[in-house]
């Protein structure tokens, strides 16, 4: 079972307790965003991860649990987005994202202003595509 879970935390006060102004007006424009792309509502996942959409996993080592489908979290440094599962380059499109770091699964942002917020979504729809094919998702 993992560590972190779905909580009734509120997202709209996990938001709007964030100190440094443009990345709560960041996050607020993530949030709307994953609304959009998703059409599914957000849960906090953890303390500091707001989550879109969620899957059951069980992997062949027998460990399983559930994830959130897609989702970010507005961290001190910068914008953490969890929209690759890892399986599959989205260097294509990522091409076209603009200032970026990547992680297995996470793309880093510092601030929206660096990047296409068209090209975000894409990513999310891509990413949330590749998931689909491998574990079904329940919206949230």
């Amino acid at each position: 079972m993992n560590k972190t879970q779905f909580t009734d935390q509120s997202v709209e006060a996990f938001i709007a307790a964030i100190e440094h102004p443009v990345r709560r007006a960041d996050a607020e424009v993530l949030n709307a965003l994953f609304q959009n792309v998703t059409g599914w509502k957000p849960r906090m996942f953890g303390p500091t991860i707001i989550g879109y959409g969620s899957y059951d996993y069980t992997y062949e080592s027998g460990h399983s649990g559930t994830c959130q489908a897609t989702g970010f979290s507005p961290r001190k440094a910068n914008q953490v987005l969890y929209i690759m599962p890892g399986y599959q380059d989205f260097g294509h499109i990522l091409d076209r994202l603009g200032k970026h770091k990547l992680g297995k699964a996470c793309l880093y942002i510092n601030k929206l202003a660096d990047v296409d917020l068209d090209v975000v979504s894409e990513i999310i729809r891509a990413g949330l595509d590749d998931l689909a094919t491998r574990w079904p998702i329940t919206s949230t």
